[in-house]
């Protein structure tokens, strides 16, 4: 594969010194349990490769991105009592954004942006703490599971190691994926006051309660082929963001 110029782990000081990024791309991951059949570190590895591709895509257009390496833990409170599910508390999210955010505005970067890849992750308010403290930088955050409509590729719903997880895994890392016969249904409960069910008002899962193998989604028509798919759109999607972020004039950001 060789040196990708646009991965700050891969590419070294003699290219650096006289490189200038227009955008920081931090991939933020997690470590937890992904039903019976996935890694723990599912998130990290989609975070790696996706905002990876999407950063070539950026690159061969000619915008000036470099992706950081990924944060591998995120906010597990509600799988506290799941074995070795690794949590971050927002309060310490905070603090990694603070010292990264002042380590890009130290160097002249003016935008960043946070690629989450775990549903755990909550960034909003965050990002608006990191604003007030960096007014010179501009800070985002995307959901690139959230980024395509998932009927286009998948049959079955879910969001956490479901058919789109397990689809993508089998493209990415299938050597690490268990056999068929090893897959929990993804079966989940849900909340009995219907305000949480709809949305409008918010509580954490337990996760041991609501699932049984630790899997929201039934992944059994996960493919290889359709992750794959899900993959390149994706990340063209995910590419054509950094793209407009790059390209974006921080002063006339409105219509």
């Amino acid at each position: 594969m060789g040196i990708r110029p646009y991965i700050l782990a891969e590419t070294n000081w003699k290219a650096l010194q006289h490189t200038r990024f227009e955008l920081a791309i931090l991939p933020w991951g997690a470590t937890e349990a992904h039903n019976y059949h996935l890694p723990y570190a599912t998130d990290v590895f989609e975070s790696d490769n996706i905002a990876a591709e999407a950063a070539r895509h950026a690159w061969e257009q000619g915008a000036k991105v470099i992706v950081l390496p990924t944060i591998p833990f995120g906010v597990n409170t509600g799988q506290a009592d799941i074995y070795l599910d690794m949590n971050l508390n927002p309060s310490t999210q905070l603090a990694i954004m603070d010292d990264v955010a002042a380590t890009l505005a130290r160097h002249g970067i003016q935008k960043l942006l946070i690629f989450n890849s775990h549903g755990g992750n909550n960034f909003k308010p965050l990002v608006r703490e990191l604003g007030l403290r960096y007014p010179g930088l501009f800070v985002c955050f995307s959901n690139w599971f959230q980024a395509m409509d998932r009927d286009a590729f998948f049959q079955e719903g879910g969001d956490h190691a479901d058919e789109l997880e397990t689809s993508l895994m089998l493209y990415l890392k299938p050597d690490l994926v268990l056999p068929r016969k090893e897959w929990g249904s993804g079966k989940s409960k849900q909340f009995r006051i219907r305000a949480f069910r709809e949305g409008w008002a918010w509580a954490e899962r337990q996760w041991s309660k609501v699932s049984e193998d630790t899997g929201i989604g039934d992944p059994k028509h996960a493919s290889q082929e359709k992750g794959e798919r899900f993959f390149r759109e994706v990340s063209k999607k995910m590419g054509q963001l950094f793209v407009d972020l790059c390209q974006a004039d921080l002063q006339d950001l409105y219509e």
